[in-house]
């Protein structure tokens, strides 16, 4: 059995307060963009700086977490996969999106942690809050049944 691995990380701050809705089948999906800043210093010495723009998306417990306690402006620790999704538009050109799906998330400015924010992990039985404490460090999957599957088509963005 080949290996293989699609895990994403990043710290940043939100673009947008997330956006929350709820799709035909009853799931909770909440999207919202996370900027992160790479810097360097160039051939000169002289410092230079570029801002990359993620789409992050969550499902179920967690999406209702994010669009809850996130808010535009905040620093945020994002763990999940990547994804890309492809949909024909109306003018019949073939559109792409590349996407964190989150299943950790960790407020990291100190307002989320007056809001009662703190580290949430998406598991089999749901959400677990403080998930770090956990000793395992194991992350359940996620289970896939037929009533709980998600088509792309279902994707309200």
């Amino acid at each position: 059995m080949a290996m293989s691995l699609n895990r994403m990380q990043l710290i940043g701050n939100l673009t947008r307060d997330p956006e929350m809705k709820q799709i035909p089948g009853g799931q909770v999906v909440t999207s919202f963009g996370v900027a992160t800043n790479f810097t360097w210093k160039d051939q000169s010495g002289q410092p230079q700086s570029k801002t990359e723009f993620h789409n992050v998306i969550a499902w179920r417990k967690l999406a209702e977490i994010c669009g809850q306690f996130l808010k535009k402006g905040g620093k945020v620790f994002i763990e999940g996969r990547l994804q890309t999704r492809d949909w024909e538009g109306e003018d019949g050109v073939k559109r792409y999106r590349t996407e964190i799906v989150a299943d950790n998330m960790i407020m990291l400015d100190r307002k989320g942690a007056e809001m009662g924010g703190g580290s949430y992990q998406r598991e089999a039985g749901g959400i677990n809050k403080g998930a770090e404490e956990n000793a395992g460090g194991e992350e359940a999957p996620m289970p896939v049944t037929g009533g709980d599957e998600v088509k792309i088509d279902d994707l309200p963005f």
